[in-house]
């Protein structure tokens, strides 16, 4: 499976939807980009992608935009995240709305705890 690059635009455009919260930590993943809130993936950039953690709810809702559908690749998407419409994604206020969606949803999950480093 190759991954795809994500230009610098769809970085900038990516980080242009990251909320600004104190809580939000971004981070490289495998030559694209994740949004994090306690240690949780709630966005994240795949190419040129955006994919949103939602609840049962609001994929189904957001999976009901032309342009939307599953995130990542394509033989094997990443379950729970739908993406964003190119349409969304360029329509900053709609886009937020849905980004408030999955930082809400995923914002309350517990914290994700490191595994300790094993030594050899």
């Amino acid at each position: 499976m190759e991954m795809p690059k994500p230009t610098e635009a769809d970085k900038e455009s990516f980080r242009s939807l990251v909320p600004d919260d104190p809580r939000v930590e971004v981070k490289p993943m495998f030559g694209n980009l994740g949004a994090f809130v306690n240690g949780n993936m709630f966005m994240g950039l795949f190419g040129a992608d955006v994919g949103l953690k939602l609840n049962e709810g609001d994929a189904h809702l957001l999976l009901g935009e032309d342009g939307s559908g599953p995130f990542g690749p394509a033989e094997r998407p990443m379950g729970g995240y739908v993406k964003l419409p190119a349409t969304l994604v360029a329509d900053p206020y709609r886009a937020e709305l849905w980004v408030a969606k999955a930082l809400d949803h995923v914002g309350a999950f517990p914290p994700k705890v490191k595994a300790p480093k094993k030594r050899s």
